[in-house]
């Protein structure tokens, strides 16, 4: 009995907790040892086993980025504006660096990155770190010679302008990674860029490479050159009389641009205060913008020449169409009266309203057209839509639809006021009057692998009898009106003046705060370039500027200067003489270059004190006030340049 008890009781130990038999226990821990040992191998060969291969290959494979060569951009007389050279990246490999505090300070030295910055990224994670990239070779070479092991360089490539600045608006900006952010380079972004290939080649322990070890290269497709319809004499001749022009005036900025109005073509193109490229921690966005496409502003009576067409492709007016104007006249609420404050009425046909830029006789104008037909042309004219102009983030400014016309509305955009639009809607309008009534898409692209783009044969706006009508009138402005004087011999020139209050972000408008226009078309047979010129300034007067030119130019040609009322305005108007002077130069560098007819738009922004800004000009039928002064009540004041000007200041301009 008792050893049946026994016997019991051992075999069912493990049920009760008392100990097993130390064997037992012993062959129990290496049973599971084993059971562990197995699933894990399982995992690691069979669950992992593509991820230790990776970590494992990534330790004795090196994959590098052959980077395209992104294109090159010329202007179109093959002059390079923008092309890529090779350069260096450095990196480090963390898990090769031997001695830190001798590698950091090499890269620090050839880089000059920050120290504390680089030892963090030295004593990373990861087998391959960036410490700088688009490094010169000459920077490079110095340190590829102390030949430091986990130190690494990768071939890339990077942009540069051999005009320096030239045209960096247009041509845009591209990140470390040679992708297009601004201006030419984002619009163009994937015909310049490219196609990245890459390189894998194995490596021993010590970073070097195994020779006949594993290797694979995928060659990089490099991106397609453009060229460019801009004239790098002609921009520059642009740039260097708006910056004149700003800093003499202390404008707050200034835009400028010359186009072909037969083509669409863009000759020149730019804003004032720009940027460099290759500075763009010092680069304000503001200054980085092509305000002639991004911004929008009212463009006051240069857009009376938009409004003329219209009366007279419906025929309602003709240039010799008469109206009693009166001294003021009722738009909405408010009263609009003209520049020249009379406190009389006149007799006025439409050829003398536009020579004598007149307000109120264009609020007569619109009514004559009809609120109906006013909207209709503001659409045919392409004004709140796009211009086409291939450049990225074009302002569509504001235009009210018919539907939101109010008491005001037709009045107030007869001269200019109650619309927003862009300086390029203006430039394809304006360039639709020069070219027959046909309106052209600006562009800057010109062609690439010897394909030229065909833009299309343009879209009629008024009939080429309209247009013709509109461009008598605008040189009888050049002639005898607000931009008097502004004669090349061997060229009709027309042009026309604006200035607009500046909208405030309220709805209402700023306070001595204004934006000044000027467009000039010369042409020669036919229509050929146009160039306009946009400002926010002060109120002010174009009166004219003779200048003698050397044999290489016309014998005799004329430009404007701003004639201004009050202290402030005199010193505007003294300032404003290199703005026009550059009008100007621009109409003599295009006819050196065999370019017959620019219409360029030069303007400034600012403001002033004073609030009785607008004068008029002297000119047919208009006599001393009764008191016996101008009607501006100012005396006349004429500027002049000194004889000798032409050739050498393009030269000048042109370097």
């Amino acid at each position: 009995m008792h050893n049946t008890r026994s016997r019991k009781s051992s075999s069912t130990e493990w049920l009760t907790g008392a100990p097993l038999p130390r064997r037992k226990a012993v062959m129990g821990f290496i049973g599971l040892g084993l059971g562990l040992g197995v699933f894990r191998l399982a995992d690691y060969q069979i669950v992992e086993a593509d991820k230790l291969r990776e970590r494992a290959d990534a330790r004795r494979l090196l994959a590098q980025t052959l980077y395209a060569k992104r294109g090159t951009i010329y202007d179109r007389n093959g002059n390079v504006l923008a092309s890529s050279v090779e350069c260096r990246n450095i990196a480090v490999n963390p898990q090769l660096v031997e001695d830190v505090d001798k590698t950091v300070s090499a890269l620090v030295k050839a880089t000059g990155i920050d120290k504390k910055t680089c030892r963090k990224l030295v004593e990373s994670d990861g087998t391959w770190v960036y410490i700088k990239r688009q490094v010169d070779e000459d920077d490079v070479a110095a340190l590829e010679k102390k030949n430091l092991p986990g130190v690494l360089f990768e071939q890339a490539m990077k942009r540069v302008y051999p005009y320096g600045n030239l045209a960096s608006q247009v041509l845009g900006v591209v990140n470390v990674d040679n992708d297009g952010l601004t201006g030419l380079e984002k619009q163009y972004n994937k015909l310049l860029t490219g196609t990245n290939g890459s390189l894998v080649r194995e490596r021993a322990r010590d970073g070097s490479y195994i020779a006949g070890g594993a290797y694979k290269k995928v060659a990089a497709v490099d991106g397609v050159d453009i060229v460019t319809t801009l004239d790098v004499n002609i921009q520059r001749a642009a740039e260097d009389a708006l910056a004149e022009a700003v800093e003499k005036t202390k404008a707050k900025n200034g835009s400028a641009l010359v186009t072909d109005p037969t083509t669409g073509e863009i000759l020149a193109a730019c804003s004032y205060p720009t940027y460099d490229q290759t500075d763009l921690e010092n680069a304000k966005t503001e200054d980085m913008n092509l305000r002639l496409v991004t911004d929008a502003y009212e463009p006051g009576s240069v857009f009376k020449t938009l409004v003329a067409g219209a009366g007279f492709d419906l025929g309602v007016v003709r240039s010799s169409t008469s109206f009693e104007v009166p001294a003021s006249i009722k738009v909405g609420d408010d009263t609009v009266t003209d520049a020249d404050k009379r406190d009389y009425g006149m007799t006025m046909d439409v050829r003398e309203m536009m020579r004598r830029s007149s307000n109120v006789g264009f609020v007569l104008v619109g009514r004559k057209i009809g609120a109906d037909d006013f909207a209709a042309y503001v659409d045919k004219w392409g004004i709140g839509h796009s211009s086409g102009v291939d450049f990225p983030g074009e302002s569509l400014g504001i235009v009210k639809e018919r539907d939101q016309y109010d008491g005001a509305t037709l009045g107030s955009m007869s001269f200019g006021q109650a619309l927003s639009v862009s300086p390029i809607e203006i430039a394809r309008a304006v360039g639709g009057i020069a070219n027959g009534g046909v309106m052209m898409t600006p562009h800057f692209y010109k062609s690439s692998k010897g394909d030229e783009k065909d833009w299309g044969e343009g879209e009629r706006a008024i009939s080429e009898d309209a247009a013709s009508q509109v461009t008598s009138c605008m040189q009888t402005v050049v002639s005898e009106g607000t931009g008097v004087g502004g004669v090349v011999d061997g060229y009709d020139v027309a042009g026309k003046t604006g200035t607009a209050e500046r909208a405030d972000e309220n709805g209402g408008y700023l306070k001595e705060n204004y934006m000044s226009s000027f467009m000039a078309l010369h042409r020669h047979n036919r229509p050929r370039y146009c160039a306009i010129s946009r400002s926010t300034e002060r109120r002010a007067v174009q009166m004219p500027l003779r200048c003698r030119s050397s044999p290489l130019w016309p014998t005799r040609s004329t430009c404007w200067v701003s004639r201004a009322r009050g202290r402030g305005l005199q010193s505007l108007g003294r300032g404003l003489l290199s703005h026009m002077r550059g009008v100007h130069m621009l109409h003599h560098a295009c006819a050196a270059l065999g370019y017959n007819t620019p219409i360029a738009l030069l303007g400034l922004q600012g403001s002033c004190n004073d609030r009785d800004r607008r004068q008029q000009p002297r000119g047919r039928n208009r006599g001393p006030n009764r008191d016996g002064r101008s009607r501006s009540g100012m005396p006349r004041v004429r500027y002049r340049l000194a004889s000798g000007r032409g050739r050498d200041d393009f030269r000048r301009l042109s370097r």
